[in-house]
């Protein structure tokens, strides 16, 4: 399958660029940045231009589109949503417009990081954003809903964990996401035979998963990493239990909050 990587030369897309070649794909790579792969033709662009978006969909032609662009951090709600959202957007029109049969998206288990961490957390729960980061992945999968009752375009979320080499923290042996295993996910995405909007949790066969896997199953995803052979590697950490409390970790605690605006003062400022 001819696949375009948006986002190719980040950390998730780099794997990508590689694993996907090696299982016969034949791979674009977009970024604003390029980075020297023998597997992958590159086109340097920002995934915000709508226009230069659609010019590399027209001269390339793809029958897929893996969707990795994007700041990976906390910022402003307004760049937060100019990272995320806008660019989801041009690659979506883009994809209508050369008629692409498979979108997927590199979401974040961040669009419901604010949910008690008690049970197993499925695909259907309600969004709870924890923070604006988390608002801009939620907007972004409500665009691929939309795109999809639309368009008939076929749409699938993958709410990604922690993407290690291996787990660095007692959380990550409930989130961790494999090399390995992203590549069979992905794969397994552009491959599914399934229409319509899908979302599915993107995480190893961890022993201690906090979300659902079976939705990926039911695409084909079958996970084989245990992030718990890594356990006893992992010493406690002052950070464990705020960790825990929520399946967003830290980042549904006040300790990442910011200002909604890039003008505004700090959160510490205010009354």
């Amino acid at each position: 399958m001819k696949v375009l990587i948006a986002g190719a030369a980040g950390r998730i897309g780099q794997v990508l660029c590689e694993g996907l070649a090696g299982r016969g794909h034949t791979v674009i790579g977009l970024d604003k940045v390029a980075v020297d792969s023998r597997h992958t033709r590159w086109h340097q662009v920002d995934c915000r231009d709508a226009a230069a978006v659609r010019s590399i969909f027209e001269i390339e032609q793809p029958e897929a589109v893996i969707h990795l662009a994007g700041h990976p951090g906390e910022t402003s709600l307004p760049a937060a949503l100019e990272s995320h959202a806008i660019t989801t957007l041009a690659l979506l029109e883009a994809s209508v417009a050369q008629r692409v049969r498979r979108f997927v998206y590199a979401s974040s288990n961040h669009a419901v990081g604010y949910h008690p961490r008690t049970e197993v957390l499925p695909v259907d729960a309600p969004h709870r954003p924890d923070t604006f980061y988390g608002v801009s992945k939620v907007t972004a999968e409500a665009l691929l809903s939309l795109y999809a009752d639309r368009y008939g375009l076929s749409t699938i979320a993958c709410r990604i964990g922690s993407f290690r080499s291996e787990p660095d923290s007692r959380r990550a042996l409930s989130t961790w996401l494999s090399h390995a295993d992203c590549v069979r996910m992905f794969d397994a995405c552009l491959t599914a035979s399934t229409t319509g909007f899908v979302v599915i949790y993107g995480i190893s066969a961890n022993s201690r998963a906090w979300w659902d896997l079976d939705p990926g199953r039911a695409l084909g995803y079958l996970p084989q990493d245990d992030a718990e052979v890594f356990a006893d590697r992992l010493p406690a950490r002052p950070d464990d239990d705020a960790e825990a409390m929520h399946v967003g970790g830290l980042y549904a605690t006040e300790r990442t909050g910011r200002p909604a605006f890039d003008d505004a003062p700090n959160r510490g400022d205010r009354p």
